[in-house]
């Protein structure tokens, strides 16, 4: 057992790995479970006492000079490592995390609270499942509305265990759009109120370039006693110039929403021809970003506020459409694809 240690010290002394493939044959040799030092520590117990209390101490050294010699070219092989990868010049600084950037739709989101919040705007939110009262009845919405139709809303079932009152809110749905969350602000509250309602919303829509199943909206509320439209339109006004430049033209154009009365949609001058017509604008050089009105007194009503005292006006808006605008972005669909190439443009725009 005496010269096997020997002949082994000398073989291990004289060993200089070439490469990681030669070390890690070396420790299986050597160190591994069915190695030399393990077949020798097995030869060990077989030897005499006398012979133990020499051979002992001779054997542990052995052991130790296998494993330092191991060690040592072990860390040398990390070190190449490392080397090569840096090209071989371990001057060279090191490679630093890429900084990340916001989702655009989180950026403009961000900018719209902002603005308002220079008005006193707060921010309001709720749950996406809605029940019926919050989402269509409260808002003056009729039982034979279109938008009741399941073509256009995502109809779900109660959560089961709840304690839901179905003879009283009627059906739940995933929310169409966040005005629900002004019936809850006004039902818990009392006037003024001036909030924004940021959110996911959902509707039955074939996805395209310029529509999508669910999408994001921001939608606005003041209510305050001799809130006229011209409020609005001074309020709204001043977004788009905040958002997009002081050279943005606006024109407000008739519409109709069961919620408020009178109702308008709101245009701006097309960002990205300019006017001059394109895609976008449909050639016309005009582009609708949001709907607005005032609080029809029928909603006031439902949530127990008094409507000969107060009014109000509301707004809302689709986050995609005006991302889209500010950043000339053709498609929608681009922003839930998630796609690293495209995200990649807005890592300027830092958390």
């Amino acid at each position: 057992m005496q010269s096997k240690i020997t002949q082994y010290t000398s073989e291990i002394e004289t060993f200089e790995p070439k490469s990681a493939e030669e070390l890690e044959t070396y420790r299986i040799k050597f160190l591994g479970t069915k190695g030399i030092i393990k077949d020798l520590f097995d030869e060990f117990k077989a030897v005499s006492p006398e012979e133990k209390r020499i051979l002992g101490k001779v054997l542990n050294q052995f052991k130790q000079l296998a494993e330092a010699k191991f060690n040592d070219n072990k860390d040398k092989f990390i070190g190449e490592s490392i080397s090569k990868e840096a090209g071989e010049d371990l001057t060279l600084p090191g490679e630093g995390f890429e900084i990340g950037g916001r989702h655009p739709l989180s950026l403009v989101r961000k900018e719209i609270v902002e603005i308002f919040k220079r008005l006193g705007f707060v921010v309001a939110e709720g749950p996406e499942i809605e029940d019926d009262w919050h989402n269509f009845s409260a808002l003056n919405f009729p039982e034979e509305h279109p938008a009741r139709d399941m073509q256009d809303t995502f109809f779900v079932a109660p959560i089961p265990g709840e304690n839901v009152d179905t003879e009283k809110k009627g059906e739940y749905a995933l929310r169409t759009h966040t005005s629900s969350v002004q019936v809850r602000l006004m039902e818990a509250g009392k006037p003024p109120f001036r909030a924004l309602m940021p959110g996911r919303v959902y509707r039955n829509e074939a996805i395209s370039a310029r529509a999508h199943c669910f999408f994001h909206q921001v939608e606005g509320l003041y209510v305050d006693e001799n809130v006229s439209f011209a409020d609005l339109k001074q309020t709204l006004y001043y977004f788009v110039q905040e958002l997009y430049g002081e050279g943005t033209k606006v024109r407000f154009r008739p519409s109709y929403f069961p919620f408020t009365e009178p109702s308008a949609e709101m245009d701006i001058s097309c960002t990205i021809c300019g006017g001059s017509g394109c895609q976008m604008c449909k050639q016309s050089g005009w582009v609708e970003i949001l709907g607005c009105g005032m609080i029809d007194p029928n909603v006031l009503d439902n949530v127990n506020i008094d409507s000969k005292k107060y009014t109000g006006f509301a707004f809302g808006m689709g986050i995609e459409r005006i991302t889209n605008l500010k950043y000339q972005i053709k498609d929608l669909r681009l922003f839930s694809e998630n796609d690293v190439r495209f995200l990649k443009q807005f890592q300027t725009e830092v958390v």
